[in-house]
């Protein structure tokens, strides 16, 4: 499934972002690593980060008069946590746009689901596992029965 890979491609792009101000005990080892990056970077042991000591982590320097927002030249955890929530409601959101877009570009036409025919004609791979989609044998995939495979594949089952 060529939108799977797409997804994916996307998720792995913006994870650098989304993972640079994660609440600790978030989202595993990447985040926990990301999270002794900051507690480094922190080089007077404040527990703010300055633009002098976010330059040690370009993703932070890059967006620092963002996540600061009261505008007082350190990133307080709060302001970290918010920004980390910012970039993962418009990763979200992007990815709920994509996956939108490509389920249009195979339901030619437009009932809200798609057939073996539609799968066959716009999406090969699809229709390979079409069966296992349609989770309720009807003979059609639904968004919710695409999202659902989606989310079934990417735990890796």
């Amino acid at each position: 499934m060529k939108y799977v890979l797409s997804l994916t491609a996307a998720a792995l792009a913006s994870a650098a972002i989304i993972a640079v101000a994660a609440p600790e005990g978030a989202g595993g080892h990447r985040h926990g690593a990301m999270l002794e990056r900051i507690k480094a970077a922190d080089t007077n042991g404040d527990g703010f980060i300055s633009k002098d000591e976010a330059q040690a982590l370009p993703m932070l320097a890059k967006h620092f008069n963002e996540i600061d927002t009261d505008g007082n030249g350190q990133l307080s955890p709060d302001e970290l946590r918010a920004f980390h929530e910012k970039m993962r409601a418009q990763h979200e959101q992007m990815q709920a746009q994509r996956f939108a877009e490509h389920f249009r570009k195979i339901d030619t036409d437009g009932d809200g689901r798609i057939s073996l025919a539609e799968a066959q004609a716009n999406a090969p791979r699809l229709a390979e596992h079409f069966g296992q989609i349609d989770a309720n044998g009807d003979g059609f995939i639904t968004p919710e029965e695409m999202k659902a495979a989606h989310q079934h594949h990417g735990r890796g089952k």
